[in-house]
């Protein structure tokens, strides 16, 4: 284990700085260490961390959404109001929609099993757009127009929309019925886990001020919080659930708006812990990545996704449609939406571990998607949002 460990983070780390020195993404570098280095390719990623990978990559996410949390300013997204709900169902759907009319043709697919595919790609990957989005904070682009806090809010609920179609669409592929509690939950998981993160983040904020903590004792109290959340939310055999990884960028609200300088202090701190995430994160996703399945459905799946990701282009626009965005703001916001990664990574491979007759197609479609989406998303948000976003120092 300490040897993978050690590989993870110098071929990661040495990968993604040799990215960055010819103006890529270092999450390409990243990707790529991830891939060799995975059970698909050279193999030399040991197994005991293979198990626990997906486990890594939840608690990487964790520490970005917290950071996203500590700086996110949600008076600015208070005032576009209609355009952050819809980012948070609008653009997937339309994706969906997508799927649903071309999979059949392109792959073969039935209607149910393109929901299925669907699913699958329709999330947005929170790894690859909420650290963006984060330096775009920092770094005062867009941010009074509110675009960076609206594709981080939408980022985060997107994700928890499509999950609970894809359990849907794989059950019914399974001969059950949709439920409509399945529905229900959405905006239920939603409201719950906001309160949840409400409270968690009230009861950090009052702790902190009770007793004198420094500052590494808090980071450990609001990751563990942040763990116990999650955890919680993954021993939940309930129909209703709530989604606790917005409750982990809520935590980070409250304490920022509770306390800024507080905020602060604490949100340079799980800057410097990110650095180190980032690469186990990214590494892993790559480890999942079986290069195997990219030649199984040519280039009708290439199409597909490309056509597919101009539907949830189109629903990006309408759904910021009205706000009073310019028209080089619109563009970013639809360009930053597209990257895909750790949802893909998650569950690509299930309808295949349940034996469904599209479980091939659907795995070899959501790798496509990583290797296309992931590194061209994040070249395209790099490389734009100087130009196409406005700096609020100006």
């Amino acid at each position: 284990m300490l040897l993978s460990i050690a590989l993870i983070s110098l071929t990661g780390m040495l990968a993604g700085q040799l990215c960055r020195k010819i103006r890529l993404p270092s999450l390409i570098g990243m990707l790529a260490a991830g891939i060799l280095l995975g059970p698909f390719v050279f193999g030399l990623i040991d197994d005991s961390i293979l198990k626990v990978s997906s486990d890594i990559r939840k608690a990487a996410l964790i520490i970005i959404l917290t950071r996203a949390g500590l700086g996110l300013d949600f008076s600015v997204l208070k005032k576009l109001g209609r355009p952050a709900l819809l980012m948070c169902f609008l653009p997937a759907t339309f994706e969906l929609a997508g799927m649903l009319l071309l999979g059949p043709s392109l792959l073969g697919l039935s209607h149910t099993e393109s929901a299925v595919t669907g699913a699958v790609l329709a999330a947005v990957s929170p790894a690859v757009v909420v650290p963006r989005m984060v330096k775009l904070m920092d770094e005062k682009y867009g941010t009074k127009s509110g675009i960076p806090q609206l594709i981080l809010a939408g980022a985060s609920v997107d994700d928890v929309y499509v999950i609970v179609l894809f359990t849907t669409f794989t059950g019914m592929l399974q001969g059950h019925d949709a439920s409509l509690l399945s529905f229900i939950n959405i905006p239920v998981s939603i409201i719950l886990g906001t309160a949840a993160g409400l409270v968690s983040g009230l009861f950090i904020y009052f702790l902190f001020r009770k007793f004198s903590i420094n500052d590494t004792y808090k980071i450990l109290i609001i990751t563990c919080v942040s763990f116990l959340l999650v955890s919680a939310e993954n021993s939940l055999n309930t129909p209703i659930t709530f989604a606790s990884l917005i409750s982990v960028m809520f935590i980070g609200t409250v304490l920022k708006r509770k306390d800024p300088e507080l905020a602060k202090n604490i949100s340079d701190k799980f800057s410097k812990l990110w650095t180190a995430a980032e690469i186990f994160l990214f590494v892993l996703v790559g480890a999942s990545v079986n290069i195997r399945y990219i030649g199984k459905t040519g280039v009708s799946a290439v199409i597909l996704i490309a056509a597919v990701l101009v539907f949830r282009m189109a629903g990006v626009f309408i759904s910021i449609s009205g706000t009073g965005l310019k028209r080089n703001e619109k563009l970013f916001t639809m360009l930053a939406y597209t990257p895909k990664a750790t949802v893909q990574a998650a569950i690509g491979g299930i309808p295949l571990s349940l034996g469904l007759d599209c479980g091939d197609t659907v795995l070899a479609v959501a790798v496509l998607a990583i290797v296309i989406t992931a590194p061209v998303g994040a070249f395209a948000i790099d490389n734009t949002y100087r130009k196409l976003l406005s700096h609020d120092c100006e």
